[in-house]
């Protein structure tokens, strides 16, 4: 598969399951590889996500321009956004890529939702949605478009699993076995663990393992 533009990752999941701090983690070790990231934080009726975002990446880090953190109050269901009318995010996409033809890579983020979330392909070339080991271990096995048809399922917080008795051995079992043993990946974002490896599978799987654009001008 060749994409002609800038590819596109979609990033979805309940509310509290870590999706901004994934992002946040994500960000800088594709800035260490060369990748430069915009992205964009859709939610109902606030910006917070994305002010956050956009203080630890530009404003604490310095490792992207502000204008290339964008916050999208949707005004109504999350998913509406990224699913059904993809329009206010395809305006933003436009406006950084003519802004920004360095850019290698966009990051979607959906306001917090169920497991029905999911994004529509004029908007997003890969689907990654988030859930956290805090909702119990039969969240996988629930199912639901989010869980079985994401390109990689990330079950995160796994930090906790001793603490709300999850068993991430039946976690593993079940994401395997509802997903038809498509790819899925245990983090904990708040330590970075597990981060490395989401991100090798977006430069693999959505980058096809191409070098960033400055190295190759």
């Amino acid at each position: 598969m060749v994409i002609s533009r800038i590819p596109r990752v979609g990033i979805g999941g309940p509310v509290g399951s870590g999706k901004s701090l994934l992002i946040e983690r994500m960000v800088p070790i594709l800035y260490d590889r060369g990748y430069v990231t915009g992205i964009i934080s859709n939610d109902v009726i606030s910006k917070e996500d994305a002010d956050r975002i956009r203080h630890t990446l530009s404003t604490n880090l310095n490792i992207i321009p502000k204008d290339l953190v964008v916050g999208l109050a949707t005004g109504g269901c999350p998913h509406t956004a990224v699913r059904e009318d993809p329009s206010m995010n395809l305006a933003v996409i436009e406006e950084m890529e003519q802004s920004h033809p360095e850019l290698d890579i966009i990051i979607i983020e959906s306001g917090g939702d169920n497991i029905t979330t999911t994004f529509s392909p004029v908007l997003a070339d890969y689907f990654i949605y988030v859930i956290d080991v805090a909702g119990g271990d039969k969240y996988p096995r629930k199912g639901g478009l989010g869980i079985q048809s994401c390109d990689l399922l990330v079950i995160n917080k796994i930090d906790l699993a001793p603490h709300v008795d999850a068993n991430l051995e039946t976690m593993s079992k079940d994401s395997l076995r509802m997903r038809d043993q498509r790819p899925f990946l245990m983090s904990d974002c708040r330590h970075n663990t597990g981060v490395d490896s989401i991100v090798d599978h977006i430069i693999s799987d959505i980058l096809f393992d191409q070098a960033p654009k400055a190295h190759t001008q």
